[in-house]
């Protein structure tokens, strides 16, 4: 099986509610899904959605590193030789994680159908059943109050709370938080790099003293202040997380040697792909260190290729997985399924995905 043709279209999918960090505010997830097509007639689904803030990735910028730098470097290639395609991957062009993920996953798709076998599977098959957390967007402490309920009253037993746009305010939202979904609750903070070191330190202490039992704290300082991150992590007792600091093997291999952080969020965006988030768990793995599975705003296709890694890897031991439930509807024939807050992963070849509903192609 050869890789004959690479076609590139756009979902564009509204979202139930605005998504809110500390860095951005997204109304619909507007995601490039590719198709990879073998010369058998095969084809494989991969997925970027744009996150300029955190990879620098725009719509653009992807459509066009795909269609004139990677996509001339690997077609004709077969697509058993992974290990020959991930190096022209990695080596079409610098950067541009988001485009060579979405290839990256198109291709494993392609791979885990030309030998029957789930991606899961492929990546060890420790469990095919996850559980996510679901994300509450930064708004007024009422209206968060209002989202985790809904959340509980779901069947969701770990909340991911996002705040960082006022240390006082974020207070206010955790504590009245914490007070109305009470003690059986998990919650973790996502910082989304927020705060400066030192006020990162004097909250997250605050919260240690109020016994307010926060699980993990993600991201808290600039993703590219290591020493911040580290001054965090050694000057408080919850587990500090690195995401957008882990941006890729390379990174993740710094941040491990300076034990800069507890945990690390892997991300197919940041990364690059699957070939590399492969990477950052078999670090993370020999220095004992826990992984969760994150995402940006993915639609099903990205969700599933990550749960797959995720399922695969038992050193991967939390998933943040809820984009495609912040989604008002579901382009996306087949791929995992959502039962409350578990994902299934289908034991159908590859991904699983059959068809993407309302995908339109980009010509040149």
């Amino acid at each position: 099986m050869k890789i004959k043709e690479i076609r590139i279209g756009k979902v564009s999918i509204p979202l139930k509610k605005p998504f809110k960090t500390a860095l951005r505010q997204v109304n619909s997830a507007e995601d490039i899904i590719i198709k990879v097509i073998s010369d058998t007639g095969e084809v494989g689904y991969g997925n970027a959605p744009p996150t300029a803030v955190i990879t620098g990735d725009s719509q653009d910028s992807i459509i066009a590193a795909i269609r004139y730098n990677i996509g001339p470097k690997i077609i004709g290639m077969d697509v058993d030789n992974l290990e020959e395609i991930m190096t022209a991957l990695d080596d079409s062009m610098v950067h541009n994680n988001s485009a060579k993920a979405a290839v990256d996953i198109a291709i494993y798709d392609l791979f885990g159908k030309l030998h029957g076998l789930p991606l899961y599977k492929l990546f060890g098959g420790y469990r095919n059943v996850m559980t996510t957390d679901l994300t509450i967007s930064v708004n007024e402490p009422e209206e968060m109050v209002r989202d985790s309920l809904e959340a509980v009253a779901e069947g969701y037993t770990a909340l991911k709370l996002k705040v960082g746009t006022d240390s006082t305010l974020d207070s206010k939202r955790v504590q009245a938080i914490r007070a109305a979904v009470g003690n059986d609750i998990k919650i973790r903070l996502d910082a989304n790099q927020g705060w400066n070191p030192k006020e990162a330190v004097r909250i997250i202490r605050k919260f240690e003293d109020m016994g307010l039992d926060i699980e993990l704290i993600e991201q808290p300082v600039k993703a590219r202040d290591f020493a911040g991150l580290k001054f965090v992590t050694d000057h408080v007792e919850t587990d500090i997380m690195a995401d957008e600091s882990a941006f890729g093997p390379y990174e993740v291999f710094q941040l491990l040697s300076m034990t800069a952080c507890d945990m690390i969020n892997i991300k197919l965006m940041k990364a690059g792909g699957l070939h590399n988030a492969i990477k950052i768990a078999n670090l993370a793995e020999t220095v004992g260190i826990q992984c969760m599975m994150g995402c940006m705003l993915e639609s099903k296709v990205g969700i599933t290729a990550a749960a797959s890694i995720a399922g695969g890897k038992k050193i991967i031991s939390k998933a943040d997985l809820d984009a495609a439930v912040l989604l008002a509807q579901d382009p996306v024939v087949g791929g995992v399924s959502f039962c409350k807050n578990q994902l299934i992963i289908p034991d159908s070849p590859g991904l699983g995905i059959t068809d993407i509903k309302g995908w339109q192609e980009v010509k040149s």
